[in-house]
């Protein structure tokens, strides 16, 4: 045990408490030199230990650790200057373990941290721990609770990540999502949650499931965060020709902003308050002047996109986790192998036509969003589940399918002040404008 003068910071920002400032607070303090990145990160360690132990959101959160890469420096002017910085158990991570929900992997240490980390900790972040995830990543939950309020499920498979950023235990994590990790865990704890453009971020040292599928994601407490943690995160350069010629062209300020709303294959499971909630919204939206809204369909093309989606993915995780379910199948969830038996019965020739089938949608999909700026439709079909009962369908998987950035927005509350989120999507490479349109929605609808 390290001894220190307990510490919790609440001066200066209108006396917030540390679980409410935002990366930007902290950044902007250590910069101001109202505090250094020591004291932040006691503060934080402080609060976990009274917090985390009605959540278990943390499968390893190392005091020492945290010092250590503390006192051995981080970049003061960065971007991220002594911001926390969770990390979903399926990255790796060179000081901590990386078990990805599995006994299997239990003490497993990769030695080095994913790319994407170390993007995040130039900027001067510091990772403040590994986060809970259910097994592979995949379907079989973790023990971390809802911090709204621990009757509700939180979600798989980011469920940590979730519910450290709801509580303030940290302002930015990392999750991932191959259908929808991210979002859905986002909409049932209240925070944004980002998924971007297929490949945008970096998944060299990240779990792989699905090569056509896996996303590196983002989450935080406000729009402006994921946006400087997104700048932080991703590709850039000229070993990125396409991303220079669509994600880092100057951002103009179109006059009029095109919106579709959306209802997809998965209307018929959202529930009454979700659509009237997502009704009323738009109404108020439509009101501003530069905003112009129309409803649309998906196509018939499309509707088969989550039974296709199921069939690439159940595939590959039978081929990728092959060896786990020969040699340990006494430590494979019943869930998982279900999944896997399914898919070795998929042929490699079924596999390919499925992949062909995606890359088709992708651009329907392109094609269609010619005529939009961003679309809008629900994250899930409403507030969490109860604990034990199942989440019924909704549109995440569709934007994780089709490569396109989406956002959770915190919008809503539902029965029992539970939260839900609208989703705001746009085209391929059009992330730092759905950001944006995302900071616009939380200027006029959330603060």
């Amino acid at each position: 045990m390290i001894n220190h003068k307990p510490f919790t910071y609440l001066v200066n920002l209108q006396d917030k408490h540390i679980k409410d400032w935002f990366a930007s607070d902290i950044t902007d303090a250590i910069k101001g030199g109202i505090c250094s990145p020591k004291e932040i990160a006691q503060s934080y360690i402080d609060f976990v230990r009274t917090t985390d132990s009605g959540i278990d959101a943390w499968v390893q959160f190392e005091e020492s650790v945290i010092l250590k890469d503390i006192d051995e420096g981080i970049n003061q002017e960065g971007s991220l200057a002594g911001v926390p910085l969770a990390v979903k158990d399926v990255f790796n991570t060179k000081d901590y373990m990386t078990q990805m929900g599995s006994d299997i992997w239990k003490g497993f240490t990769p030695g080095n941290n994913a790319r994407v980390i170390d993007h995040i900790l130039w900027e001067g972040a510091f990772i403040s721990g590994k986060t809970v995830t259910a097994e592979f990543a995949v379907h079989h939950p973790g023990k971390t609770k809802n911090p709204v309020n621990a009757d509700y499920i939180v979600g798989t498979s980011s469920s940590g990540s979730a519910a450290v950023v709801r509580s303030g235990m940290s302002p930015i994590a990392l999750g991932t999502q191959t259908a929808g990790s991210t979002i859905r865990p986002s909409s049932y704890t209240g925070i944004f949650g980002f998924k971007p453009t297929f490949g945008l971020i970096p998944r060299t040292g990240i779990l792989k499931t699905l090569d056509t599928l896996d996303h590196v994601c983002l989450m935080a407490k406000t729009a402006k965060d994921i946006e400087t943690c997104l700048q932080a995160a991703r590709v850039r350069g000229s070993n990125h020709p396409f991303v220079n010629e669509t994600l880092d062209k100057d951002i103009k300020e179109n006059k009029s902003i095109r919106i579709a709303f959306l209802k997809t294959s998965t209307w018929k499971h959202t529930e009454v308050y979700t659509k009237d909630a997502l009704q009323s919204f738009i109404s108020e939206l439509s009101k501003y002047q530069e905003i112009t809204i129309q409803e649309l369909e998906l196509g018939e093309e499309l509707d088969l996109i989550h039974e296709n989606h199921n069939l690439i993915y159940e595939k590959a995780l039978s081929y990728y986790f092959k060896q786990e379910i020969e040699h340990h199948p006494d430590q494979i969830s019943e869930i998982f192998k279900e999944m896997t038996d399914r898919g070795q019965e998929i042929s490699t020739k079924t596999y390919h036509e499925g992949l062909r089938k995606q890359v088709n949608d992708i651009k329907i999909f392109d094609n269609m969003m010619l005529d939009y700026d961003f679309i809008i439709t629900n994250s899930t079909s409403g507030i969490a589940p109860a604990v034990g009962d199942q989440e019924p369908p909704d549109p995440c998987l569709i934007w994780t399918y089709l490569h396109a950035p989406s956002i959770n927005i915190p919008l809503f509350n539902g029965p029992n002040e539970m939260p839900f989120g609208l989703q705001l999507v746009g085209s391929r490479y059009s992330d730092l404008q759905l950001i944006r349109m995302a900071e616009y929605i939380e200027e006029r609808f959330i603060r």
